[in-house]
Order: structure tokens, then sequence, then C-alpha cells
């Protein structure tokens, strides 16, 4: 189900440059070329959230494969953000952080909770042009489906 207020298909992500959990840059418009998951998760440490993107990073190959590149995205700082990957095991799926100005791409991309002070749990990908195509925002405490997102890649490859 897409939110009235969440980013439209067809419609161009603006570009952004956000930190991941080691404090480098990833700018969207350098990921041109290539399909991107944006896979949005309320606030690291917490139980569904440490699921979906360890989804992320269990699917890397796949993600390759279909020419995707996946990221974790939340308003959390990239201290928080390192720590918790490495808890996690993550070392090869990037986490970036929209903490300051907080929040600022989840609000563009109609995803910020502003009495919360966090995103919603969404999953976004782009065309390798910046383009969405696909949207979907779940319910917080539900782990979206990671099948879906696969099929969906596969039927657009």
């Amino acid at each position: 189900m897409v939110e009235d207020k969440v980013v439209s298909i067809g419609r161009r992500v603006r570009d952004f440059s956000l930190p991941d959990q080691d404090g480098k840059e990833v700018r969207l418009s350098a990921l041109r070329g290539k399909k991107v998951l944006l896979s949005w998760h309320p606030l690291a440490w917490t139980s569904v959230c440490a699921k979906q993107m360890q989804s992320l990073e269990k699917n890397k190959r796949a993600f390759a494969k279909l020419g995707t590149l996946a990221l974790g995205m939340s308003v959390d700082t990239v201290p928080s953000k390192g720590a918790w990957a490495a808890s996690l095991k993550i070392k090869e799926t990037r986490l970036l952080c929209d903490f300051w100005p907080h929040g600022k791409t989840a609000k563009a991309l109609g995803l910020f909770r502003p009495v919360e002070g966090t995103s919603k749990r969404a999953n976004l990908i782009l065309d390798e042009t910046g383009r969405v195509v696909f949207a979907k925002v779940y319910p917080l405490k539900e782990l979206p489906d990671i099948e879906e997102i696969l099929a969906f890649l596969e039927k657009e490859t």
C-alpha cells in the first residue's frame, strides 16, 4: 500500500548524499545506471529493524545478480549505525544515516514520522535513472517480505 504523502511511482528522487555506518558518503546520483533499493527502517537496535537489515545482507548476491544495490536507511547517527552493523555482522550492506539535518531525506520522500522523529518502515526501488518504480510502506512491527522485493526486481529485468 502506498500512502498519499509517500513519493509517487514514476517520480525521480532528488539527489542526496548521506554517510554510511563507516562515515563514508553515498551520493544517489553516483549510483545511476543500476537499480537502488532504499530500505527504510525506523531505528537501529530494534528487533524487526535488525531482521530487515540482515535480510539485505543475506541477499546481497541476489541483489547484485539483479543489478540492484540495496541500502539500509534510517535517521540514526553514524556511531550508532556503525556499532549496530558490527553487532549484526553486517559487513557489505551500506546503512545510511539521515540524521542531520534530521530526517531531511525521509521528509523529502514522505517517509518521516514527525511525532516520533523516525522514518516509516518502507521499501522504495529506483530504476537506473533514479525514478521510483516500487514504493511500499509497512506497518512498523511488520518485517518487509524480501521475496516480494526480489520477485519485483526479477520481473523488471
